[in-house]
C-alpha cells in the first residue's frame, strides 16, 4: 500500500509538507528525527492527513497534484474539513 500525506509544523505555523511513501509510520519517524532533509527544520511534525493508494504511481501522482495550483485548491478543502 501506497500513501500521500500532510504534515503540519508546530513549529511554524501553517506549514505544510505533502509527500509519499509506502511505509507512513516509517516515514514520519525519519521527518521527526531530522533524517529529511526538507523538514528537519520544522520539527516536530503531526500527521494530519493520508490518503491510500495501490500503486506507486498512484500515489506520486496525487502527491504531485497537492503540489501544483489546482491541487492547492483542493488541499485548503481538506485542510478547512479537519
Amino acid at each position: 500500500m501506497w500513501y500521500i500525506y500532510f504534515l503540519k509544523s508546530f513549529k511554524k505555523d501553517n506549514w505544510i509538507y505533502v509527500g509519499s511513501t509506502n511505509n507512513l509510520e516509517r516515514r514520519i519517524f525519519e521527518h521527526n528525527n531530522k533524517k529529511v532533509k526538507s523538514t528537519k527544520y520544522f520539527v516536530p511534525l503531526s500527521l494530519i492527513y493520508s490518503e491510500g493508494f495501490n500503486t506507486e504511481r498512484e500515489a506520486r501522482n496525487r502527491e504531485q497534484y497537492f503540489k501544483h495550483w489546482d491541487g492547492r485548491i483542493e488541499k485548503k478543502n481538506i485542510l478547512k474539513s479537519i
